[in-house]
């Protein structure tokens, strides 16, 4: 049996927050709701919260000045709008208990011109649309279908599940890249330290030499004057650099460019494409399931996807389709997705599975993109820590070079 920190909410709206054992989180919304309390949020404890009998601190919405809702924040009204819903209550009475206890003045007023929008006439895709810039296509479109069908909830459960599993892959490589930048980080601050700092200290003793210095010892003083002196300069380029590259990036034909080569890059450009396909699937897979036709799918798709090389690829899937050919046959011809996964496209479209293997798609190169983050950061962190130590030693051996030189003279 496991503990959990839930937040709930009972019919008046009235929020509740404590720490309840149970065997799954399932079994835990049935005991709240035999307490009449619909589940909000279940997080697994540890057991000394449990013994504490103390709930998990709440997780605050602030945006600290931002004014755009995150994605977090859209997980969290998915997860609690989904909720509400499938405990049977109506969408007015559900956004106006999150308005209530939503925690950021930004959520508030954003679940607030919802509810208005809706009040008004409104369906609830196009209240979302006002703000497709915080919901997105996807998400407008998922909400459509589902009223469509008279499944609002059941589209709520699913997006809320994608946004879930979207956000634990997220997490799991930026998790994995944490180590690899701090130590690129500490690589960086303890060569420029040596270099504008410490080196510097050896200029005096050099100068009295009376002959000239070894020549890795006046490369290594030349950098370290140069910087000391032209720091800011340095820091102008590397700013003026990306500031550039950014904007080369906002032009079609460059951005086409570099997304291509991405796709080729060693190590990174199977990562990438293994990411993307992972996208495709799911996002496809979750527009059929909830009763979006083929094409508007697969045109939503193609603006969920960053690879522009992946999303001309789709794009001419769909003129493929719209000719008469089946999706498998169209990204097999274009010969941008892995082989592996038009196939499994092709035994969903010839058992009438095709939902289902797009979500198996999905997971497998999940899988794969965890296991080729795992593989690519073991050769990044020795290689990392390799250059490191050969600079630090290169710089410190020039020196030691002129220090050598001072003693013979001095004998």
């Amino acid at each position: 049996m496991s503990t959990y920190s839930y937040r709930a909410v009972d019919n008046a709206g009235e929020l509740h927050e404590g720490v309840a054992a149970a065997d799954s989180e399932e079994q835990l919304a049935e005991r709240l709701g035999a307490r009449g309390l619909i589940l909000l949020e279940a997080d697994e404890g540890s057991s000394a919260a449990a013994e504490r009998g103390k709930p998990k601190p709440r997780r605050r919405l602030q945006l600290r000045g931002r004014r755009k809702v995150g994605r977090e924040e859209i997980g969290i009204i998915t997860r609690e709008l989904a909720a509400l819903t499938r405990a049977g209550l109506p969408l007015d009475r559900a956004m106006e208990i999150m308005v209530n206890i939503a925690e950021s003045d930004t959520v508030r007023e954003l679940i607030g011109d919802v509810r208005e929008r809706v009040r008004g006439g409104a369906s609830l895709a196009e209240a979302l649309e006002a703000h497709e810039g915080v919901f997105g296509r996807f998400y407008v479109n998922m909400i459509h279908a589902g009223e469509v069908g008279g499944a609002t909830d059941v589209a709520l459960a699913r997006l809320s599940e994608y946004l879930e599993r979207a956000k634990a892959l997220r997490e799991t490589i930026v998790s994995a890249l944490i180590y690899p930048i701090i130590l690129f980080g500490v690589a960086v601050i303890s060569v420029v330290v040596l270099l504008m700092f410490v080196v510097p200290q050896f200029e005096q003793l050099f100068s009295d030499m009376g002959k000239a210095l070894p020549l890795p010892t006046r490369i290594v003083m030349g950098t370290g004057d140069w910087l000391q002196a032209y720091w800011w300069l340095l820091a102008g380029l590397i700013g003026l650099a990306v500031f550039g590259f950014r904007r080369l990036l906002e032009q079609p034909r460059w951005r086409a460019g570099f997304d291509r080569f991405s796709l080729r890059a060693p190590v990174f450009g199977e990562l990438i494409g293994r990411a993307e396909t992972a996208r495709f699937a799911r996002t496809l897979g979750t527009l059929l399931d909830n009763g979006v036709s083929m094409l508007n799918a697969l045109q939503v798709v193609a603006g969920t996807l960053s690879n522009r090389v992946l999303v001309a690829s789709v794009e001419r899937a769909m003129d493929g389709m719209r000719s008469g050919s089946g999706l498998a046959d169209a990204l097999e011809e274009d010969g941008q997705f892995p082989a592996l996964a038009v196939n499994l496209v092709r035994v969903g479209e010839e058992t009438g599975r095709l939902e289902e293997m797009l979500g198996q798609i999905a997971e497998v190169y999940d899988e794969e993109v965890r296991a080729s983050v795992k593989r690519m950061l073991a050769l990044v962190e020795p290689v990392l820590i390799l250059g490191l130590g050969v600079i630090i030693a290169g710089i410190i051996m020039s020196i030691l070079v002129a220090i050598l030189g001072v003693n013979e003279l001095a004998f």
